[in-house]
């Protein structure tokens, strides 16, 4: 992924912490699969029970970029709000938008810590610690990341559609781009 896609999608991020925090809560997480550097879209988490049904379902975010055989993937989450539902000790500074970028070979951890201006409760980006290779990512997360590229076994005709089709049917939130949608 080139750095300019990378970076689009981290402005991407931050604006919708800008527009939820503003409404009082922060995004759910997202998995953002590429294909030979093409988005497929953004798929957001549905809604969880803490707990188990949280782990399970982060995880399954990956299903997703396994049936479109992504390359590539970028997953972003809130530290406190993932370790929080998933019944998890935090890891890493909080509050904080994590965004990691994986490909089959390995991953990159990229945070950006904020703090909340009480007032307008938008976020204060504060200075990110540099980019970690193979960072450590909560259990739900990794499981995600390792899971988004091991080939979805399906015996149907359009694997990536019937994926769609079962996720959007679960609660996950699909808005695939135009060359994915179908």
């Amino acid at each position: 992924m080139d750095t300019r896609t990378f970076d689009a999608l981290t402005e991407s991020m931050k604006s919708a912490y800008v527009a939820g925090l503003s409404e009082g809560a922060v995004p759910r997480p997202v998995i953002m699969p590429l294909v030979r550097g093409e988005l497929v879209g953004l798929i957001w988490l549905r809604p969880v029970k803490s707990g188990e049904d949280a782990l399970t379902a982060i995880a399954s975010l990956s299903n997703i970029a396994a049936a479109a055989n992504a390359d590539e993937i970028v997953l972003a989450w809130e530290t406190q709000d993932v370790a929080t539902t998933c019944e998890l000790p935090a890891d890493g500074p909080s509050p904080c938008l994590n965004m990691v970028h994986a490909t089959k070979d390995g991953h990159t951890l990229h945070q950006f810590p904020y703090t909340e201006d009480p007032a307008s409760a938008e976020p204060r980006w504060q200075p990110s610690p540099a980019p970690q290779p193979d960072g450590k990512l909560l259990p739900p997360v990794q499981a995600a990341v390792d899971y988004a590229f091991t080939p979805l076994e399906l015996d149907h005709p359009s694997p990536f559609g019937v994926t769609v089709v079962l996720m959007e049917e679960d609660g996950y939130n699909l808005r695939l781009t135009e060359a994915f949608a179908f």
